[in-house]
């Protein structure tokens, strides 16, 4: 999990649609959390893909925007707003697996060329009879 500063977050409650009823139009359930992204003090490669995982989250000024309104209460919107906050962060933090480069053998490719010619001969043999 990591490690976020409080001071790096910004967080604002606005009146959201969503379930709530008449308490939607009078209470500011829904939180708007504001993250720093340069305050976090990521890695380069963890900031590029932070930057791709945010898409259109991320602001050009670096920021992080993520909006949560799906409970009734502030107190469960702003949890929900965090979780989804250190999910992202988590998941740029994992380093992708380097894919190692295989090569067939001579034998895969013989193999490989054989069963061509063995198509292309059955192919071949089809089409028009001609009676020479």
């Amino acid at each position: 999990m990591a490690d976020i500063p409080e001071s790096a977050i910004t967080e604002k409650f606005l009146a959201g649609s969503g379930p709530g009823g008449q308490n939607v139009n009078k209470v500011a359930t829904a939180c708007q959390l504001r993250v720093d992204v340069f305050a976090l003090g990521l890695a380069p490669d963890a900031y590029r893909r932070l930057k791709t995982l945010a898409g259109s989250k991320m602001t050009s000024a670096g920021e992080l925007v993520i909006l949560a309104r799906s409970f009734r209460t502030q107190e469960a919107n702003r949890a929900d707003a965090r979780a989804r906050l250190n999910e992202l962060v988590d998941a740029a933090l994992v380093r992708p697996e380097k894919r190692i480069k295989t090569r067939p053998s001579k034998a895969a490719k013989a193999r490989r060329v054989d069963t061509k010619k063995a198509r292309g001969s059955v192919k071949a043999g089809r089409g028009r009879v001609r009676l020479d």
